[in-house]
């Protein structure tokens, strides 16, 4: 309700030695089920059965409620991938649920993507004017389309990859499936992650290392920037052609997206959130008698806040794993009810106490608001608010759901008013000169911060 929801997720197989394709996708999607709940899908093909036998199956909804094992059992084959969607771009309707699976001339192929096309609109009226008809509205079936008007004109699905990526812009790590091969890119900034990894004689790619490794797979490096890896019988090709001198990897990623144990371009996620929450309380100390965080995406930062502060630090909320997943309620009543069948406060670790409570960002100010009014019910006597992400200020276009910024909290007050309108007894931001110290020299995009778009 009051937060960045989190961006689409990846994962693909290969297999050399017969394994069950879907099942492994399945399990990684599992793994990656946090970076969208709205949408699930899988495809797989049998690279020794007849060309073209590309099965696949997605739905609404979330990956195990989705896939039983009657239909995991129907996805016959040795190479597979899978998607898990939140929207960015398109509606939250089945016809842009991932992976897209398109017939063309040549024959079938199928794309997960996550990210966004800043220049999606203009391909999509060329592509229109071509003769193609769209059943949604994505960036990922625009690109998917791409791939096919380019397929017809390329001796091969990876030449085709590559003359799409070429004219395509914005950020986008994306899956390709044909039915002999399965093709890797990352976008030449790398403000989408991607990574390799190997499972006995599979490969895998993944947008986490955390997927990977959920499968029992070990990680082998991320895929880089502008890179157009194509996986085969024969092994594994390189196309670096699409690479550029600088990059831009996404900051959320380490402050909120991903995974604590991840490892994302060479930074250790859990360790980037520690540093986070060491600068915070660096930049911003207070008097206070204990330190905690909002579950689950402020606690690894509020124990960071603990460490470097001397604080104790103590979980102050029970997290109800089991409601299922809430939208946007339309009264404030009825915000207020969600927020508090999510999480209750544990009465006995902040009463009579001065709280540091850890938040990874601020969006429109309603959650870390009732928050502060729960702990404040069950005997707070202060509340001190700090966050691991600088304000936001300006919308975000390469798909992650920053909103326009009429409805950014930070874009139409000051700190001191934000920290009044949550209720707050103090507000610390985390400054953009900080981030460096999550994530040391990596280039990053910071353009929802700082009005700096690379693309």
């Amino acid at each position: 309700m009051d937060k960045l929801h989190e961006e689409c997720g990846v994962f693909g197989i290969w297999s050399n030695d017969d394994k069950d394709a879907a099942w492994i996708v399945y399990q990684g999607l599992l793994a990656l089920q946090h970076r969208g709940q709205e949408s699930a899908g899988i495809v797989v093909c049998d690279t020794k059965g007849p060309i073209g036998n590309i099965c696949s199956h997605k739905e609404m909804g979330l990956v195990n409620e989705i896939f039983r094992q009657e239909t995991i059992e129907k996805l016959r084959g040795n190479i597979g991938i899978g998607h898990v969607r939140y929207s960015t771009a398109g509606g939250s309707v089945l016809a842009n649920a991932q992976p897209i699976v398109l017939n063309y001339l040549k024959g079938t192929l199928a794309l997960a993507h996550n990210g966004n096309i800043t220049n999606a609109d203009a391909l999509r009226k060329s592509l229109q004017e071509e003769g193609a008809v769209f059943n949604g509205n994505s960036d990922s079936e625009t690109i998917a389309y791409k791939i096919a008007m380019d397929r017809i004109k390329s001796q091969s699905i990876e030449e085709a990859v590559y003359k799409t990526a070429q004219e395509i812009r914005g950020g986008y790590a994306m899956l390709v499936l044909s039915p002999r091969k399965l093709v890797a890119v990352r976008d030449p900034l790398g403000l989408k992650p991607l990574c390799l990894g190997r499972l006995d004689e599979s490969y895998i790619v993944a947008s986490e290392s955390a997927a990977i490794t959920a499968v029992g797979g070990e990680f082998i490096r991320d895929i880089e920037p502008g890179e157009i890896l194509t996986i085969t019988g024969e092994g594994l090709h390189v196309n670096r052609n699409l690479q550029v001198k600088k990059c831009a990897h996404c900051i959320f990623e380490y402050i909120y997206f991903a995974r604590v144990d991840s490892k994302i371009d060479g930074i250790n996620v859990y360790d980037a959130r520690i540093e986070g929450g060491k600068a915070l309380a660096r930049r911003y100390p207070v008097d206070a008698d204990v330190v905690t965080g909002v579950p689950d995406s402020g606690l690894v930062a509020a124990v960071g806040y603990s460490k470097e502060s001397g604080i104790p630090f103590e979980l102050a909320f029970h997290k109800n794993s089991y409601v299922g997943r809430t939208f946007i309620k339309p009264t404030k009543e009825e915000r207020v009810s969600a927020v508090r069948a999510k999480l209750n406060v544990l009465e006995s670790a902040v009463s009579g106490k001065r709280v540091v409570l850890i938040d990874d960002s601020i969006v429109r100010g309603t959650t870390i608001a009732n928050l502060i009014n729960m702990l404040r019910d069950n005997g707070a006597k202060e509340v001190h608010v700090r966050i691991s992400s600088p304000p936001f200020l300006y919308p975000c276009y390469y798909g992650t759901d920053v909103p326009d910024n009429s409805q950014l909290i930070a874009n139409n007050m000051s700190v001191e008013e934000i920290c009044k309108s949550i209720g707050a007894d103090s507000l610390g931001y985390m400054m953009v000169e900080d981030l460096s110290y999550m994530t040391g020299n990596l280039p990053l995009c910071k353009a929802c911060f700082d009005n700096n778009y690379p693309v």
